[in-house]
């Protein structure tokens, strides 16, 4: 396992107290949680919002569940949710800090920053399903 690191960040055209409900609410990280490239949904999201509490996101493809899950370490709202990020591909104590601010009206800028994870290829393939379901979310936003 290395301390391997990931930025992904993204500007979309929605208000950060909306972005921010959205990684909380699980009808809302259901819509997102996912990479259309792979035909990955995210049939059952669980989340106990609060610091110290735990989500559960089963994503899934016709084959195949993928459970995801963590523990929130921190929830400052609108700027900042920080978590612990545990799948069959990143360990268990691999941590997740999702930074929004607001460039300008209306437009949040995310940053997602992970680190720790079992490899390079574990890490592109993070790189890419984050890219994904950031590129997602201001669709889920409507």
């Amino acid at each position: 396992m290395n301390e391997l690191e990931l930025t992904v960040k993204r500007t979309i055209n929605a208000p950060r107290e909306k972005v921010f409900d959205a990684w909380l609410t699980p009808a809302k990280l259901a819509l997102f949680m996912r990479t259309a490239k792979d035909g990955i949904v995210a049939p059952r999201v669980e989340t106990d919002a609060v610091k110290g509490g735990t989500f559960l996101i089963v994503m899934a493809t016709v084959d195949r569940e993928v459970p995801h899950s963590g523990r929130y370490l921190d929830i400052d709202p609108p700027s900042r949710i920080a978590f612990t990020w545990g799948s069959p591909h990143s360990p268990d104590d691999s941590v997740v800090t999702i930074d929004l601010t607001e460039p300008s009206p209306g437009t949040t800028e995310i940053t997602l920053h992970q680190v720790k994870f079992h490899s390079e290829a574990a890490r592109r393939g993070h790189e890419e399903g984050w890219s994904a379901i950031l590129d997602l979310i201001g669709h889920s936003l409507d």
